[in-house]
């Protein structure tokens, strides 16, 4: 296997810069260490759909967590889109002198897993089931083509879709960004490192003085989820996620700080370790959506 150094995933959010971690990426590919990135691209999704007069719709699952519901009409939206972002991001890269490839989780199944078409969600204070949802569960990584790639001293860029089967077809369907790089560096044994537009997670969401730097006890944990409110609920599940799939330690970190990544290596933003998680937790995130 190599010896991937970080997955890092870069937040699709308006206030989100991509060059910092672009550069920083540049950094670290150059000094010999092995990077997979991983973007998402929401916020362009959800731009796109307003431009054509379509109105955007998230949900919230029983467990309070927030994700969008992807109708069939959303879903050509959300493959043009991310085709669009990932080739700006390999471009942006090859820019800094990075050798990078582009890949989404339909390419070579690199991530693979059945397609939901119901979902459960709360609307009105009512538990109910909604139908026509075109998203996944990532069930397997094609580790290998990553490794070949990072091998031939190639990057990778990758984002959903991803591929799922529907009744024996193979089609695209919509996955959380930060899931995706989740189930890479699990299946990596990465370090996974998740900028966002924030500094991290905050006990008090609205006190950035309030910033939680360590999380590695079960109390840790509680805490932690405690404070996860909206979507940095999706992010928790992701660490989480990652942390029992092989990831030893998870980062949510700033985008938008100087060399963003290798400061989230050295110790800013929230550090998640995998001793937090107790090993008889029965809670997964798939029970929790």
């Amino acid at each position: 296997m190599v010896a991937v150094t970080v997955v890092v995933k870069v937040g699709g959010a308006r206030a989100v810069d991509p060059e910092g971690a672009l550069a920083d990426v540049a950094t670290l590919s150059k000094a010999g260490e092995d990077v997979v990135v991983v973007h998402g691209g929401s916020t362009k999704v959800d731009d796109t759909l307003e431009r054509m007069g379509i109105e955007p719709e998230y949900v919230e699952t029983p467990s309070g967590v927030v994700g969008r519901f992807t109708d069939e009409e959303t879903m050509e939206v959300f493959e043009m889109v991310f085709g669009h972002l990932n080739t700006r991001l390999v471009a942006g890269l090859q820019s800094q002198g990075v050798d990078a490839v582009g890949l989404n989780g339909v390419d070579g199944k690199l991530l693979y897993g059945p397609r939901k078409s119901a979902v459960r969600v709360v609307e009105d204070g009512k538990k109910k089931i909604r139908r026509g949802d075109h998203s996944g569960t990532i069930e397997q990584v094609n580790a290998e083509l990553l490794e070949s790639l990072l091998a031939d001293g190639y990057t990778p860029v990758a984002g959903p879709p991803m591929a799922g089967e529907d009744d024996g077809e193979v089609i695209a369907v919509n996955t959380d960004a930060d899931r995706s790089a989740a189930a890479i560096a699990g299946t990596l044994e990465a370090t996974l490192v998740l900028l966002t537009d924030v500094e991290g997670v905050y006990e008090d969401p609205d006190d950035p003085e309030t910033l939680i730097e360590r999380v590695e006890t079960p109390e840790d944990w509680s805490t932690l989820e405690d404070a996860a409110e909206g979507f940095m609920g999706r992010k928790i599940m992701a660490v989480e996620e990652a942390l029992a799939g092989g990831t030893p330690e998870a980062v949510i970190a700033d985008a938008n700080a100087e060399a963003p990544i290798t400061s989230a290596l050295d110790g800013a933003g929230t550090h998640v370790h995998a001793s937090a998680l107790e090993s008889d937790t029965d809670d997964s995130a798939e029970e929790r959506q």
